[in-house]
């Protein structure tokens, strides 16, 4: 693999922190530099580290910026893995943990084989995902905040006489409780 270079790349919502490992074993490691998190900065990127002529496996870590990084990647003819952060091997004390370091350790671990890849979802599947995921948090949510009006009216001894809360009769009954000031 004397021609493949290994990037490791931490990504976060506004940047990219770039580390760059050459194709042989024990080779250097280096820092690149940090690219803006848009797609004509990361292809300018790509095109500068392919300018040796050498294959690109680039790898980062999944997160919240979802997949569009890596597909951007291999649309370019480029290989590139995601990693989820609980696969990533860590030595005992390593507890600093900073943009340039991440990036490095990235690029040294491809290089050595020691990442495992993920599933990538394609972009429809992805969206199914994030709209399934996004219901349940709305009603984890809705769930909460109803609770909250339940404990209020219980507290102070309000107590609905129907066998269902949150129908429209229940709501009819919310609308229809009073409270009367303690001196009054």
């Amino acid at each position: 693999m004397q021609d493949s270079t290994f990037i490791g790349l931490d990504v976060h919502k506004a940047a990219i922190s770039v580390a760059v490992a050459k194709g042989e074993c024990g080779g250097e490691v280096r820092h690149w530099g940090t690219v803006p998190h848009r797609p004509d900065h990361v292809r300018k990127l790509a095109e500068k580290l392919a300018a040796d002529g050498g294959r690109l496996h680039f790898c980062y870590e999944a997160g919240p910026c979802g997949y569009g990084l890596y597909r951007q990647l291999v649309e370019m003819g480029h290989d590139c893995i995601v990693v989820a952060p609980s696969l990533i091997p860590v030595k005992a004390g390593d507890r600093v943990k900073t943009d340039r370091r991440d990036s490095v350790m990235l690029a040294k671990l491809h290089r050595a084989g020691e990442l495992t890849a993920v599933w990538v979802p394609d972009a429809a599947h992805e969206a199914m995902r994030d709209l399934i995921r996004s219901r349940a948090t709305a009603m984890r949510v809705t769930g909460k905040a109803r609770q909250h009006p339940q404990g209020f009216l219980l507290r102070h001894g309000r107590i609905y006489p129907g066998k269902k809360g949150w129908t429209g009769a229940y709501r009819r009954w919310l609308a229809t409780v009073r409270f009367t000031h303690p001196a009054q």
